[in-house]
Parts: structure tokens; C-alpha cells; sequence
């Protein structure tokens, strides 16, 4: 079996610019997307695997290492018996990833087909300059990949769709975020279930700790991006959003009510009084420190194998809106992507390489080993849900969706998320804290417009809880 290749940002970059020099190919050879066969044995200590005389190699670059176990058992098998001549030879990149596909492809080694869906490849970065090719005719053409993995149902402006054009298909989702609770500490204090409103969720937690003198609180925070675990969500579910779709403008003075009190769990110390990284916060959960968390479906994982809770059980539940009813979609994160380069030689075998990472059996055991969530209602009917776990307990729900990607700016200065939750803390005015991102932000949006940089993007009948159902157009001014 072929070693993984992990392949860090500085050597992968020596080794693109050294093929560049000496015109390097990404078809036909059994050299990596990254550098020869004889390099990589220098990075991993053992030599890639040679493909098939008479097969064509086709390249594919991923940032993913959570599932290469999986991955590159499927891909041993595929190049072992698939009847189309093509050997696949995977690359990892785990540093710097989005500018190491940018170096390889102006140095002339880009891969065949590259991972996509995640921050570090932003669609507009790649799209709009032609890096990666629309899938759409192959789609039509492929009745059995339609049906599996739905890729119009899935479609999303600005991150997988660029003005009707689709450049990846996603396979599955990170659920957005819910509340993971102590069940045995809640019922312990009288509760049986969560609030469906943020004043009745902040009562509850204030009591919580009140009834714990200190041996436990109500909730607890992470100090790694804590407004988007669960006031973001609030605030979405609530119909407030940064980004005024109707009228293609920033505006967060939606999100005052939501900090006002948000503002409370710290006033009133009814939060446990650290904020510590993620791990260290799931700890203290899981030793039962405090009775409520939030986070989105990777928990399902880290609470059964990397920190196990096996002292009390724990629930899962929607987080709560401001008013108790549901105004807005949750943003969920679709994941597990693939495009196809350009500048390669063999964009139909890289086609059936990409069929073959999301059929029907490869997608069926990747979702049962809980790697994500199905994002396709076939894909959901056909995997066992007893293999899967606790990720059963963060399916979709009715009013998840992915909202169409505001435009790209350069900001400068601390970003929304910063901000608001250092209003949150009360280190600065709420209402100071949202003039100042109004300002910001809007005054970045139209510099980057008027340079040609970013578009405008509009959506006259918008809709906050079916935010990519809209008209969708993008402006230059």
C-alpha cells in the first residue's frame, strides 16, 4: 500500500518552483502534484508508488487528514481495479493550503482534481479566474450522479456556484451549531429540556449556577471565536444576518439585542468564570464543570472518542432564538468537495475520479465512519444510522441552510466576531462596537468595488430563513 503523502507548505513550495524551472507535467508520470517521486521519499521517508505502464496518473491534491485513513484505502482499491487506465496519486497539503494550489498552477504543476469546500480555497479566488472548471455539462450528462449526490438541490452562490456555474459538488456537512448539554446536571436543577427563547435559555443557566455556589456553572465560553458558537446563531435564527442582502450593503445593527444580552451571562456571572481554548473547554464540560455548550456536530466525535463523557449523559438540542420562534435559517457548513483544474491534460478521467469519490459506495462507508454528515436526502436514506454514532443527534434540521457568501473585502482592523464579542464582554459599547463595523465594513465594500476587486451582491426578494432562493446578481458599483 502506498504511504500517504503529507506534504508541508515550505518544501511543497521548493518543490513546485523546482518543477516549474524544469517544465514539470502533472499527467501521465507517477511524479506528485507537489514534486518527483524522489523528493517526496526525502519528505516522508519512503518512495511514492509507481502507476501502471500504459495508465494515466491523474493528480489530487487535498487538505483533509481527518479521513486519509478511508480515503487512501478507497483509492488502493479503485487503482487496483477500475478498467478506465487511471491511477490516482493523492497528495496531502497541510500548511498554507490555498496558496500552495495558487503557486502549482502559475508554476505549471498544478493537480488534476484539488479538495474544495473549505475556507482556504475561496470560490471567487478560483472561479472567477479560471482555475477551476464548471462541472455543470458533466452533471447533466450523469443521471447516477445527479441522483446521488443532488447537485442543483446544493448549490450555493458564492460557495460551491458562480452565476449558475457549479465548480464542486459537496458530499456532506458540518452541522450548524447546537447546544450540548448535561442532561444529569439539568435534570439535578430542575430542568428537563432547553428554552426555545435566549431569555429563558439565560434564566435557566443563571439558576444553574446559582444552585452550584460554585461547584459548577450554568454555561461556559471558549476564548477561540466564542460569538460564532452560539450568539451568532442566535442572532441567525432570529433573522438577523451582517450582510444586507436586499439592499448589498453591511449592517449589524441587527445583532444589538442579541450582545445586550449576551452581555448578561458575564454581568450577572452566571458564565464559568474562564475562557479557555476549545479543548480545554470541552474538559471541564465533560468533567461537568458547567451544564451547557456550543458547538456544531464535530462534537459527536470529541465527546465519544477524543475527550469521552462517560460520568453523565449529555443531550443535544436546537439553539434558541430571541423571541422563542425561528425567523432565519441556521448556517450549516457543506464540506468534502472536488474540482477540477484547468491546466490539466485529462479533465474526463478527471471527471470519473471525482464520480468515483462521490458514488454511491464510496460515500456510503465514508459517511457511516462519521466522517460527516449526508448532505443529499439519498445519501441520508441509504447509510446504516446505527453506524454513525451520536453524529445521528445533529442531523439537519428544517431550517439549516447555507447563506449565499458576501463579498470578499479587505478589512482592515479586528472583524465582526471580535468585535461584537468584545461588546459581549463590555469592553467596548455595543453601540459603538456596531457603528464601527458599519463604517468599516462598508467603506472596505466600496473601495474593493471601485477597484474591481469584489461585486456588489443583491437579492431582491430575499428571504431569511430560504436565503438562497432569491434573485441573485452581482453589481460593479
Amino acid at each position: 500500500m502506498k504511504k500517504k503523502q503529507l506534504i508541508s507548505a515550505s518544501l511543497a513550495a521548493v518543490m513546485a518552483l523546482s518543477l516549474a524551472a524544469c517544465g514539470g507535467s502533472s499527467s501521465d508520470t507517477s511524479t506528485t502534484a507537489a514534486g518527483s517521486g524522489e523528493s517526496q521519499a526525502a519528505a516522508d521517508g519512503s518512495a511514492a508508488a509507481e502507476a501502471p505502464e500504459g495508465s494515466t496518473t491523474i493528480e489530487v491534491w487535498t487538505e483533509d487528514r481527518h479521513d486519509l485513513e478511508y480515503v487512501q484505502a478507497k483509492i488502493d482499491e479503485y487503482n487496483e481495479t477500475n478498467t478506465d487506465g487511471i491511477f490516482i496519486n493523492l497528495t496531502t497539503i497541510t500548511e498554507d493550503y490555498g496558496n500552495m494550489l495558487l503557486l502549482a498552477y502559475n508554476g505549471g504543476t498544478a493537480p488534476d482534481v484539488v479538495g474544495m469546500g473549505g475556507a482556504s480555497v475561496p470560490l471567487n479566488n478560483f472561479a472567477d479566474t479560471g482555475i477551476i472548471l464548471p462541472l455543470n455539462d458533466y452533471i447533466d450528462s450523469d443521471e447516477t450522479y445527479q441522483k446521488v449526490n443532488e447537485p442543483y438541490e446544493h448549490a450555493y452562490e458564492g460557495s460551491n456556484m458562480r452565476n449558475g456555474n457549479i465548480y464542486c459538488v459537496y458530499s456532506g456537512m458540518r452541522s450548524g451549531v447546537r447546544v450540548i448539554y448535561n442532561k444529569d446536571l439539568l435534570e439535578q436543577c430542575g430542568y428537563t429540556e432547553i428554552p426555545k427563547s435566549l431569555d429563558e435559555y439565560i434564566a435557566m443557566a443563571k439558576d444553574i449556577t446559582e444552585q452550584g455556589a460554585g461547584k459548577y456553572y450554568g454555561i461556559g465560553f471558549t476564548s477561540a471565536s466564542p460569538f460564532e458558537r452560539l450568539l451568532e446563531m442566535v442572532a441567525q435564527v432570529s433573522g438577523v444576518y451582517y450582510y444586507d442582502y436586499e439592499n448589498g450593503k453591511f449592517d449589524f445593527s441587527g445583532y444589538k439585542d442579541v450582545v445586550e444580552a449576551g452581555k448578561r451571562f458575564f454581568t450577572e456571572n452566571i458564565a464559568y468564570p474562564d475562557q479557555q481554548g476549545v479543548d480545554n473547554m470541552r474538559a471541564l464540560f465533560a468533567e461537568g464543570q458547567f451544564a451547557l455548550w456550543s458547538n456544531a456536530s464535530q462534537e459527536a466525535g470529541v465527546f465519544t472518542d477524543q475527550i469521552p463523557i462517560d460520568s453523565f449523559e449529555w443531550g443535544v438540542a436546537e439553539v434558541p432564538s430571541l423571541t422563542g420562534e425561528i425567523q432565519g435559517a441556521l448556517q450549516t457548513t457543506p464540506s468534502k468537495a472536488w474540482g477540477i483544474v484547468s491546466s490539466t491534460q485529462h479533465p474526463d478521467l478527471a471527471w470519473k475520479v471525482i464520480q468515483f469519490f462521490q458514488s454511491e459506495d464510496f460515500l456510503k462507508g465514508y459517511l457511516e465512519n462519521g466522517y460527516c454528515l449526508p448532505i443529499s436526502s439519498y445519501m441520508a436514506d441509504i447509510i446504516d444510522e446505527s453506524k454513525i454514532g451520536r453524529l445521528a443527534d445533529f442531523a439537519g434540521l428544517d431550517y439549516e441552510s447555507v447563506y449565499p457568501t458576501p463579498p470578499i473585502i479587505n478589512l482592515t482592523g479586528d472583524d465582526y466576531r471580535t468585535v461584537l464579542w468584545n461588546a459581549v464582554m463590555g469592553y467596548v459599547d455595543v453601540d459603538d462596537a456596531i457603528e464601527d463595523l458599519n463604517t468599516r465594513y462598508n467603506e472596505a465594500l466600496e473601495a474593493d468595488i471601485a477597484a474591481g476587486t469584489t461585486k456588489r451582491l443583491v437579492i431582491s426578494d430575499y428571504d431569511p430563513l430560504h436565503p438562497n432562493d432569491g434573485n441573485i446578481t452581482y453589481l460593479d458599483e
